[in-house]
C-alpha cells in the first residue's frame, strides 16, 4: 500500500512532493528540480525477523563555496529509521516511540534538535 500522491512536506515553507518513483516497498517523491526529495521504504532484514522501515528527505542547494568563489552544490539529508521486529510490537507501540522521539527533538521551540545538531550528546 503507498503512501497519497502528492505528499506535502515543510522545510522552510511547504511543498508538494509528486511520487517520482515507486518500487515493491519503496516510494520516492520529489520537487521538479530534484532539490528536495522524501523517500519511504521498508525492507526485511535478519532472515525476515526484522523489519527497517526508512523515512528519508534528501535536500541540496547552490552556496558560495568560500574556498574557490564559486558556487558549489551542497547537500543534506536527515532520516528516520524504525528497526523493529516482525513480531511483538504493535504499530501503536511502534509510533509510541516515534511520538517520543520527535516530542523530545521538537520540545521547546526545537531544543533538543538544535543542541544534537550542535553536537551535544
Amino acid at each position: 500500500m503507498a503512501l497519497s500522491d502528492p505528499q506535502s512536506v515543510t522545510v522552510g515553507t511547504a511543498q508538494t512532493l509528486p511520487r517520482t518513483g515507486s518500487q515493491g516497498s519503496s516510494s520516492t517523491y520529489q520537487v521538479s528540480d530534484g532539490s528536495l526529495a522524501l523517500t519511504v521504504s521498508h525492507a526485511p532484514t535478519s532472515g525476515g525477523k526484522r523489519v527497517r522501515r526508512v523515512a528519508r528527505i534528501n535536500h541540496s542547494k547552490i552556496a558560495p563555496d568560500v574556498l574557490t568563489n564559486g558556487n558549489t552544490r551542497y547537500s543534506s539529508s536527515v532520516y528516520i529509521v524504525a528497526d523493529v521486529p516482525a513480531n511483538g510490537y504493535t504499530v501503536a507501540e511502534q509510533k509510541q516511540l516515534i511520538d517520543g522521539l520527535t516530542t523530545w527533538f521538537t520540545a521547546s521551540t526545537g531544543a533538543n534538535a538544535t543542541k544534537f545538531l550542535g553536537g551535544e550528546s
